[in-house]
């Protein structure tokens, strides 16, 4: 006998739960894109590192990056307004923007390290090498730019299929590697060597033949990832355990990553994308229950340093650099960002900004016996 269809709609989002601003002086320009003007206290010889010359002489670890989380998993056109997706702008529209930070999850499928929400029959962005050739090209026509790039390895697949990847997409030349307790380098020193790709990849060992890929849990400790309501935000070290409180990883050198995004739980294990409360989720607020700003100036507050990684959902909402922009104290002193238009306005984005390519499943007719099917296997 078929299973009724919420019954259907409910293994879906169980195959989810295990997954992982606009700046003031807008301008429109004539391609329909909000561009962001620079301040007039801003010069034209200044040099900017990602977006402000304030942050040239601070270290990498004591700037907060902003973050798009599941960066490759869109809610748009592509993939029908798939439930799953985490995002409405791909990942170098985020970038254009001003984030600094993308975060994906990858799965192997049939031996390519494939971008795959959670499993490859829910939404499939494809091979993970053709993303990071955007990234790359981006990379190669902003040289002022420092990014970070967290990867979490889905099916714990080796070092050297990773190191592959980032050859053939070119983006190894960027790879940054660390220099023992020398401490992280300035932004200006990252980009004067053209080292600038921080990557960090969960479940992997060190590799001397490819240095620049970093086990996240040997540098990085996360906050709670499986927040289900506004308040539910806290500064507690989740992972990795070993490293016990936050304190004590903080004394051993390990960079603060705080997870803010929800989900919405239809029970204990069911779960999808929060999205009906993200203007609250991402406002910079420091007074409001479950606000971007106040989860940041909590962690800061009982850390006693800021975040230095901030992962959010549908980022163009809050807006949600205008937090990252107070702890970095460059609010009103950044250059150089713009956005795709109609960010941060409806809770569903469609229309020019979106393509179709082959291979991503979204929740429509067909996508529903796929994922059928997906969960059938796991039951």
């Amino acid at each position: 006998m078929l299973p009724s269809l919420p019954s259907v709609v409910a293994s879906i989002a169980l195959l989810i739960s295990t997954g992982y601003s606009l700046p003031r002086n807008v301008l429109s320009g004539s391609d329909g894109r909000i561009k962001l003007s620079a301040p007039s206290i801003l010069s034209a010889r200044d040099t900017a590192c990602n977006n402000s010359p304030d942050l040239c002489s601070k270290s990498y670890s004591q700037i907060t990056h902003m973050g798009a989380h599941d960066a490759a998993f869109l809610r748009d056109d592509s993939t029908d307004n798939s439930i799953a997706g985490n995002q409405y702008f791909n990942a170098t529209q985020a970038l254009d923007a001003g984030l600094r930070l993308l975060q994906a999850q990858v799965h192997n499928k049939n031996g390519v390290i494939e971008l795959c929400h959670t499993t490859c029959d829910l939404l499939d962005a494809g091979p993970l090498e053709d993303w990071l050739a955007k990234i790359k090209a981006w990379m190669d026509a902003n040289p002022n730019e420092v990014v970070t790039l967290v990867l979490v390895n889905g099916d714990n697949q080796d070092v050297a299929a990773f190191g592959s990847v980032f050859a053939g997409a070119g983006l190894d030349k960027y790879g940054y590697v660390p220099t023992g307790s020398s401490g992280w380098p300035t932004l200006q020193s990252m980009m004067s060597s053209n080292k600038r790709l921080v990557t960090f990849v969960a479940s992997i060992e060190a590799s001397a033949a490819h240095p620049y890929l970093l086990p996240e849990f040997a540098h990085v400790f996360e906050t709670a990832y499986e927040v289900t309501s506004l308040a539910g935000f806290n500064c507690t070290l989740d992972r990795p355990q070993t490293a016990g409180t936050a304190s004590a990883a903080l004394q051993a050198g390990l960079l603060p990553l705080m997870n803010h995004f929800s989900y919405q739980a239809l029970s204990s294990t069911i779960m999808f994308p929060n999205v009906g409360d993200i203007d609250t989720t991402n406002a910079p607020s420091t007074s409001t229950a479950g606000a971007l700003g106040l989860h940041a100036q909590t962690c800061q507050s009982q850390w006693g340093a800021k975040p230095v990684f901030v992962l959010v959902d549908f980022w163009d909402h809050g807006p949600a650099l205008e937090t990252a922009d107070k702890l970095n104290g460059v609010e009103g002193k950044t250059v150089g960002r713009s956005t795709p238009a109609g960010a941060g306005g409806s809770n569903k984005k469609s229309g020019a900004t979106s393509t179709t390519h082959a291979g991503t499943v979204g929740v429509g007719k067909a996508a529903l016996v796929a994922f059928f099917m997906a969960a059938v296997m796991l039951f």
